[in-house]
This record gives structure tokens, sequence and C-alpha cells, in this order.
């Protein structure tokens, strides 16, 4: 399965981009980044059947495990592509709320966007390593 992360605004060079590039290297499943402007810009095609998460502050809070758990189940179901979607400062708007098969939240606090990013990236590689039974990833 593939796992897509379809940001809104430009990461740069910057702190946030290089914790970005070092997980996104780590991580074993097919994995894509597109960067959209702010507004406008077209979200590209899904491979199909695609699932689709929009990251929200009001989202469910999924332990690891239970990410790496939905990641896996979807993968098993013939899911072939897991898209990410992290908006611009203002968020999703309500009708891509209604239609995303999941909002994920890291958390009630409000999070910059661009760590919205490397925090996203740590969990698809912890989630992955997880499924492969990588030892880096310690169970409580």
């Amino acid at each position: 399965m593939r796992l897509h992360v379809i940001a809104r605004g430009k990461i740069a060079r910057s702190p946030e981009a290089d914790l970005v590039a070092r997980y996104m290297k780590r991580i074993t499943w097919p994995v894509v980044q597109t960067e959209l402007p702010d507004t406008g810009g077209t979200v590209p095609a899904a491979l199909t059947p695609a699932r689709e998460v929009l990251l929200d502050e009001r989202g469910k809070q999924l332990s690891s495990e239970d990410f790496a758990a939905l990641l896996g189940r979807w993968r098993d179901e013939g899911v072939r592509e897991a898209r990410f979607l992290i908006g611009a400062a203002d968020g999703h708007g309500e009708t891509a709320r209604n239609q995303a098969d999941l909002l994920l939240g890291f958390g009630p606090m409000t999070w910059p966007h661009l760590l919205v990013r490397a925090m996203l990236a740590e969990q698809l590689w912890r989630a992955t390593s997880i499924l492969a039974g990588h030892p880096y990833h310690r169970s409580g």
C-alpha cells in the first residue's frame, strides 16, 4: 500500500524538512509527498481503492499501535493508497472533513502544520516498523 502525504504550504529548507526527510527515508513502504500552495492547486488523483485521512486538531487520537493496526488492516483489505492531508493554517473545510475516512489528531493542542508533517512522517515510519516487527518500537 502506498502512503501519500499531501500538504498545503512549502516546507523549504528548515529543521522540520530535515526531520521529515529523515523519517520518510526510513519508511520501507512506497511513500510519496505532494506539496500544494496554501490555496488552490490540484490534489493528485488517488490509486483506488484509497483511504483519506485528514489531519485535524479535532480528529481521533490513536496510539501508535492502533495507528499501525489500522494501516495493516487497510493494507490487508487491498487498499492501494492511504492519503494523509495536512491543511493550511485554517485547516480543512467542513465538506472535506465530512468526506474523509478518518480525521486524525495529534492531541487537543494546535500544532504548526510543519511540525504536523514531521510528526506524521515519524508515526508512519513507526507504524510500518511495528507492522514489520522491528524492535525499535516497544509497546507499553
